[in-house]
């Protein structure tokens, strides 16, 4: 058996090899220097990063900044909170979501196109703030954990794009699963859940990301209950206090002065988004491989 022959690059096609690799890195360039430079300026000594031109090397290494924000005592108990809302919220919201695609995706199901008209009406029409904070306090969720939690338990575009996915599955498993005696919650946990890994993984990575950058919620239901702040919400008022004081200088908001140096804000501002992004970048490679697969769901139809 003749040996093949070995590929003869043309001139073309080192051209295009050569076309290729600089686009490519002035893509990688683009995109990571932003993070570099953000993270440059949160290493680099708050006094030095008033004059500027930093890139993404610090000039003058340093980690005050961060050191200045972790004494904040309710740093410890939001990120705490934070942890736990993140964790929760992404479980109970996996699993609501995916037992209601389930029912949806069912040809059997009577009030199938009535609910699915429901959720999507949900996406477009709201009570509007005030209707919806009364109902929380009518139904006893301030000053309470679970207002982070049960309010957005069931998502109508989480719900969609997980019954999309479903509905793509051969009706002829749970049909063959019944016939061996199965019941609905078998078929849902033994047989759809493990075919479902790419789109699950895709809608944990929406929630979880939704539930870690939360703060709002928290300023509106929880505000004055110390005990059941977030990391976002505290590193908000971080923030906040640090843009108030002006040029590098710290003012009084709920005692941090007393705890926190003269720093300069921009420095503050690039070390809060570094500590608010590491934990997302940690899960993500994790999940990557389910997620590409999840967000091209639907795209090829055979």
């Amino acid at each position: 058996m003749a040996a093949p022959k070995a590929f003869n690059a043309t001139r073309g096609d080192k051209v295009f090899d050569v076309v290729n690799i600089v686009i490519m890195s002035l893509v990688l360039i683009v995109t990571l220097y932003p993070f570099l430079n953000v993270l440059a300026i949160s290493l680099n000594e708050s006094s030095d990063t008033v004059r500027g031109g930093i890139t993404i090397i610090p000039r003058a290494f340093t980690f005050d900044n961060y050191q200045q924000i972790f004494q904040y005592d309710g740093l410890i108990r939001g990120l705490w909170n934070s942890i736990m809302r993140t964790v929760i919220g992404t479980v109970f919201g996996l699993v609501s979501a995916s037992m209601l695609a389930y029912t949806l995706s069912r040809p059997d199901f009577q009030a199938r196109k009535f609910t699915s008209t429901f959720l999507v009406v949900t996406m477009y029409v709201s009570g509007g703030m005030i209707p919806v904070y009364i109902l929380f306090r009518d139904l006893g969720l301030l000053g309470s954990f679970w207002v982070y939690i049960l309010p957005g338990i069931v998502s109508a575009f989480n719900v969609i794009v997980i019954r999309s996915f479903m509905d793509g599955l051969p009706y002829a498993l749970q049909e063959s699963a019944k016939l061996d005696g199965a019941n609905d919650l078998t078929i849902f946990f033994r047989i759809i859940l493990p075919l479902c890994k790419p789109v699950l993984a895709t809608i944990a990575l929406f929630l979880a990301v939704g539930q870690w950058n939360a703060w709002f919620d928290t300023y509106l239901y929880n505000g004055r209950h110390p005990e059941l702040t977030t990391l976002q919400y505290e590193l908000m008022k971080v923030l906040q206090s640090t843009q108030q004081g002006g040029s590098g200088q710290m003012v009084n908001a709920n005692d941090m002065a007393s705890k926190m140096t003269q720093i300069s804000p921009e420095s503050i501002k690039m070390a809060i988004t570094i500590v608010v992004t590491v934990p997302i970048l940690i899960v993500y490679p994790f999940l990557q491989r389910y997620f590409v697969s999840g967000m091209t769901l639907g795209a090829v139809k055979s």
